[in-house]
């Protein structure tokens, strides 16, 4: 599991049926995390256990000095969390990337959906997209500051 964290100072995921209509907010925030999420075939609820503590256990938001010392809730920062697949793109051979290491819609679905929902349970204010559609992602980067977190399946607690 895959996740590109982005701090923001807002987030607005917009959802696109077709060109020709007009787009709906699907989900919005003032200022938190963007979490961009891709789930391969071999992810489990572990890694979605170990993401959501290390999502929510983050200190990316400055203290008092300008260090970076407090998480998410010590801020009242919100969550946008939106699905992609395309961070299990390979685009190391060729021009068009292969996206064999991204899991299948069905088991995608559910660690996503598996995932917002202990986010929520733990506390979190958790807006989203919507998973498999077109979309439109706006953001405000704050810093910027962007992490790469991963969780490869079978990977030691730590």
């Amino acid at each position: 599991m895959r996740i590109l964290l982005q701090r923001v100072k807002r987030a607005e995921v917009r959802i696109r049926e077709n060109e020709s209509e007009q787009q709906r907010v699907s989900g919005q925030i003032e200022h938190g995390f963007l979490l961009l999420v891709g789930i391969t075939h071999t992810d489990t609820q572990n890694e979605v256990d170990w993401l959501t503590d290390k999502v929510l256990g983050l200190r990316l938001f400055p203290d008092e000095t300008g260090k970076l010392n407090r998480d998410l809730t010590e801020v009242g920062g919100a969550l946008l969390v939106v699905s992609q697949f395309t961070l299990y793109g390979d685009a190391r051979k060729g021009r068009r990337p292969s996206f064999g290491e991204a899991a299948k819609p069905e088991h995608a679905s559910m660690l996503y959906n598996q995932f917002v929902s202990l986010l929520r349970q733990r506390g979190a204010k958790v807006s989203t997209g919507e998973f498999g559609a077109m979309m439109d992602v706006e953001l405000v980067n704050d810093g910027p500051v962007t992490l790469w977190l991963e969780r490869e399946a079978g990977a030691v607690q730590e």
